[in-house]
């Protein structure tokens, strides 16, 4: 079942998926235009999900937040219920005070989180989707803001649980959480021309030690570390994805010297781009 939501005038986009036989996204293919976050529920058996590249063991029972720019793949759509929606329709950076996700479940430095649902929680986002097929097949003057509802309440149910299984709550207050977030949020949005932790420390008004300390209550990452290995995902799509050169790669991502952007990419990676480019497409 595919059903969808979408203002002519805004260009606001909502979509449900409910377990089809087919359903991926390639951002440097066919849905580059597409700019879509993705809240995907693995309502079936354990699976695999192929992500950049990289494969994950998806569990039964567990929801993945996906991002705009990630391509993704399932082993077994039929099980897989999704939620997909753009910036227009709901833009969860401009409402952060309502959902607070935003450098947590979406942008967040953190690796990919399956967050687990149990018996009370699936049954509660079992209710929540019929009730969004119900809102998307009854058109009238407030189906938007319906369908923006609904979608809100599945945020907020689906970071609650997020934070109580991937948080040091007692070492890690919510305004010391909000710092991070903000961290993550402006890393992703300047990643490609600041390479320093001085930048986004200054941004945050805190110093760069003071920002080291705090995310080390946060995860074993550094600030450097994020802002690397955000420089080395991005990369590593553009090498997979595109037919960009390594040295027009290494310019994109604000390397001045092509030769130090290879290093960079090796020894992070142990393998140099030209490398990593034919692993890739062999594999």
């Amino acid at each position: 079942m595919k059903l969808a939501y979408k203002n002519s005038k805004t260009s606001g986009e909502c979509r449900m998926i409910v377990e089809e036989l087919e359903f991926d996204r390639q951002f440097y293919g066919k849905d580059r235009k597409d700019k879509l976050l993705t809240i995907a529920w693995n309502k079936g058996g354990t699976q695999q999900v192929t992500i950049d590249g990289v494969e994950y063991e998806f569990p039964h029972n567990t929801i993945l937040c996906l991002m705009v720019n990630q391509t993704f793949h399932f082993a077994d759509a039929s099980g897989i219920v999704a939620w997909q929606f753009n910036r227009a329709f709901y833009c969860i950076i401009d409402h952060d005070k309502e959902v607070s996700c935003v450098g947590f479940l979406f942008y967040g430095s953190q690796q990919l989180m399956f967050t687990t649902l149990n018996k009370t929680n699936s049954h509660k986002i079992d209710l929540l989707l019929q009730v969004f097929i119900e809102e998307f097949e009854t058109v009238d003057n407030i189906q938007e803001d319906m369908l923006r509802m609904l979608l809100k309440r599945l945020i907020i149910i689906v970071t609650r649980l997020a934070k109580q299984q991937f948080l040091p709550l007692q070492d890690l207050p919510e305004q010391k959480l909000d710092i991070i977030r903000q961290f993550n949020l402006l890393v992703e949005n300047h990643y490609k021309k600041e390479h320093s932790v001085k930048f986004y420390a200054n941004q945050v008004n805190r110093s760069p030690k003071t920002l080291s300390n705090l995310f080390a209550l946060y995860n074993e990452k550094s600030p450097l570390t994020v802002i690397q290995e955000r420089i080395v995902l991005e990369a590593k799509r553009l090498l997979l994805f595109t037919d960009k050169s390594a040295k027009e790669i290494a310019f994109e991502l604000g390397f001045e010297d092509a030769a130090y952007f290879s290093n960079f990419f090796k020894k992070n990676t142990e393998t140099s781009p030209s490398d990593f480019r034919t692993k890739g497409l062999y594999s």
